[in-house]
């Protein structure tokens, strides 16, 4: 008999944690699971929805207000009597739904999976529920290292598993499509360009990111930032690109599916943020064969190593970040070293080993696990 796995999300906005999920699945083995996907939210443009039609997923959305919804117990009450799982797993804030109706309707064994460092994954209210719900009933499970430690210092017990977040690299080993992309989008061949891919929220600090850019590169007209993700700062980073006097060298392309093709596009890699889970985005970017900068936060150095495959700073430090970005600029030998020493780690990020994880995990709650 299949083991029926649930995943609850808040919605599937093509972000980390959704996009996690969405690879469970659809990648669980179908001869042994059967998976559905509910997203508290309904659908947004250019979100996660198409790769479940194809994959043949089924798909719930509840139609969640902003902020405090309760409707959301009962609506997913419904769902987990109609779908009767064995196992619940959920991600970011949805737990404080997901609980009181995963008892209601008797749902099976519970697994929740922080993604983020524990004291930035939610709330106050979010945090009290969560210490509860891992102390009783749910199982934890965190994707690095430094998220295990983060949440032992919050809730005080260890997580049930730390299963490191996965990648198909080779999806994103497409050297052939720089000129094409480039070409599509307006920009040259004498074009140097740095990606970023990160949602424009304070998290991913993008003015810093942006300040960084323009010291490092305000009287060199050849580089050019593409910043992939949209979010509440972005017309603040557009006026603050304008402020700093390089406007027309940031380039705001929003939500993007075509990300592989973008990062076969460019030169560099950059990542800003405050704070961090273990994020996709730096993997990717590492498979794609390109050199990393990167804030030294969450996750982030157990994937990038730097002086290796990447550059990492301290948080905050836009002089530093700058000094990092230019150091690479003006040496191309260091960065095909660098570029092609992230090709060789990033074979580590594997997704298969991923699900396989989740799936050994998944078995053993349900109690079906050899």
């Amino acid at each position: 008999m299949k083991i029926r796995v649930l995943e609850v999300l808040a919605s599937l906005k093509r972000a980390g944690a959704e996009r996690i999920a969405v690879s469970l699945a659809c990648r669980l083995d179908p001869r042994r699971f059967e998976t559905g996907v509910v997203s508290l939210f309904d659908a947004f443009s250019g979100g996660l929805e198409p790769v479940l039609a194809e994959a043949g997923i089924e798909t719930w959305h509840l139609g969640k207000h902003s902020g405090l919804d309760p409707r959301m117990v009962a609506r997913l009450f419904r769902v987990m009597r109609a779908f009767r799982p064995a196992v619940v797993h959920t991600h970011s804030y949805v737990l404080r739904y997901s609980l009181p109706a995963g008892l209601a309707a008797r749902a099976g064994a519970m697994v929740h999976t922080v993604h983020n460092l524990a004291a930035k994954e939610v709330d106050l209210a979010g945090r009290l529920i969560h210490r509860v719900a891992f102390r009783r009933r749910v199982a934890a499970v965190v994707v690095g290292e430094q998220m295990r430690r983060s949440f032992r210092e919050l809730y005080g017990v260890e997580p049930a598993a730390v299963i490191p977040n996965g990648i198909d690299s080779g999806a994103f080993r497409s050297p052939g499509a720089r000129r094409q992309w480039r070409r599509e989008n307006g920009f040259v061949e004498g074009d140097f360009l740095i990606a970023s891919v990160a949602r424009l929220e304070p998290q991913k600090n993008p003015l810093g990111l942006i300040e960084s850019f323009a010291q490092a590169f305000g009287g060199d007209p050849r580089w050019r930032l593409l910043l992939a993700g949209d979010g509440s700062l972005r017309e603040t980073a557009r006026e603050y690109s304008t402020r700093r006097g390089v406007a027309e060298r940031v380039h705001f392309l929003g939500v993007r599916a075509d990300v592989a093709g973008m990062l076969a596009a460019c030169d560099l890699f950059a990542l800003s943020s405050y704070w961090e889970g273990s994020p996709l985005a730096v993997m990717e970017a590492m498979a794609a064969g390109l050199p990393v900068v990167a804030t030294a936060v969450g996750s982030v150095p157990e994937l990038v190593a730097d002086g290796e495959t990447g550059l990492l700073v301290p948080p905050g430090e836009e002089r530093a970040f700058a000094a990092a970005l230019r150091s690479l600029a003006c040496d191309p030998g260091r960065r095909r070293e660098l570029a092609d020493a992230a090709v060789r780690h990033a074979a580590a990020f594997s997704v298969d080993a991923m699900v396989a994880s989740y799936a050994g995990l998944f078995e053993s709650l349900a109690g079906t696990k050899p």
